[in-house]
């Protein structure tokens, strides 16, 4: 394919190619990658010269203007596209919403910060079109693979902790479950997609232990670059983002990620209802009073914890996070009521431990905050 002097593809050229329709789409979840769009749309057109192709940038309404750049270059070249999503954020919901996008036979996922090593594409394609598979992994833990550009010794202890917990449970041996960088038949993926959590970073893992079928499986050498432009997105949230979908997996769905993530904050807050409650007793307190501040300290850390963790994907913001706690608080009034009314109730029916009274009264209220959270104040679809 013909280039302009500077790396840029040329303007017939671009008009050959967009006239056949593209066999495989290219998914790129990003969120402030403005910097990575040109030079991935440049890697892309010289590592699939020759093949009829397309990518979908899939950004989450980057603050720094990513899908203008995107937008510019789809002016320019009918093989890029570009899908903006309103209100919610996760890279495995933003896959989801890119592949099935696709028209293309076989669709691939690699990330929008030049991490992966494109050449690598297609060693992944062929494996799927004339290998017979129906997902080849670009794998860092296979010879030929590196993991070298981790951008820190946390981020390899995450990826290496998350890769020896997954293989316990996979039902297709696979070296590098964790790879963000894939090729898959998108009938496959269609069929999968029902079953899919659709939360966290790790949408192959979610893939791999969802599928309806055995799969065939290849996995091809590639390392791990350096990031050259950006900042990661990862942190230790991933590891309770992960843990939460293994549960979900390993129970079937019949536990969604949001409910489990919603109980272990849970828990958290009836620690620090405890704690609080037990201060104020050793204090000489009086165990209604207690419990009551213990319930509204209680539930401000549950908001914090399920804006940050449970309900990330659409976490408020601002103004929003204001009315958000101000709603969460009124509303979940109710609960706390109905906490210290069932406390009180089994604190004097007879003799009992004021521990096992808090968390019953907890427990009652933790129900009505589940409802409450998901309906009115996150407003999860």
């Amino acid at each position: 394919m013909r280039t302009d002097g500077q790396g840029s593809v040329g303007p017939e050229a671009v008009g050959r190619e967009s006239c056949r329709p593209a066999r495989v789409s290219i998914v790129v979840p990003c969120y402030n990658e403005r910097d990575n769009v040109r030079p991935m749309v440049d890697a892309l057109d010289h590592a699939l010269a020759g093949r009829a192709w397309e990518v979908i940038f899939v950004d989450d309404s980057s603050p720094d203007g990513t899908i203008d750049v995107v937008r510019d270059l789809a002016a320019q070249d009918a093989r890029v596209r570009g899908i903006l999503r309103l209100g919610r954020r996760g890279l495995s919901s933003a896959v989801i919403e890119g592949i099935l996008s696709s028209s293309a036979g076989i669709v691939a996922v690699m990330d929008g910060d030049m991490q992966h090593d494109e050449r690598c594409l297609g060693q992944l394609l062929d494996a799927i079109e004339t290998g017979g598979n129906d997902i080849a992994i670009g794998s860092r833990h296979v010879a030929g693979g590196d993991a070298g550009g981790l951008a820190n010794r946390w981020r390899r202890m995450l990826s290496d902790a998350g890769i020896r917990v997954a293989r316990r449970f996979m039902p297709v041996k696979v070296s590098d479950p964790m790879s963000g960088f894939f090729a898959i038949r998108r009938t496959l993926f269609t069929a999968t997609a029902p079953h899919l959590s659709g939360t966290g970073f790790k949408i192959l893992l979610d893939i791999l232990m969802s599928a309806p079928v055995p799969l065939r499986v290849a996995e091809i050498p590639f390392v791990f670059r350096s990031r050259a432009a950006g900042e990661s997105k990862l942190d230790s949230v991933v590891l309770i983002q992960f843990a939460a979908m293994m549960l979900d997996r390993l129970c079937r769905g019949y536990l969604p990620v949001r409910f489990i993530s919603f109980c272990f904050v849970g828990l958290l807050g009836i620690g620090v209802n405890l704690g609080v409650l037990s201060v104020l007793l050793e204090c000489g307190a009086d165990f209604s009073l207690g419990q009551v501040v213990g319930t509204y300290v209680s539930m401000i850390v549950n908001f914090w914890l399920n804006n940050r963790l449970t309900y990330r994907d659409c976490r408020l913001k601002g103004a929003a996070l204001v009315r958000g706690l101000c709603l969460f608080v009124l509303i979940c009034s109710i609960g706390a009521l109905a906490n210290v009314g069932v406390a009180q109730m089994i604190l004097s029916s007879g003799p009992r431990h004021w521990t096992s009274a808090s968390v019953a009264g907890a427990a009652i209220a933790a129900v009505w905050n589940y409802a409450v959270s998901s309906t009115l104040i996150w407003k999860i679809r």
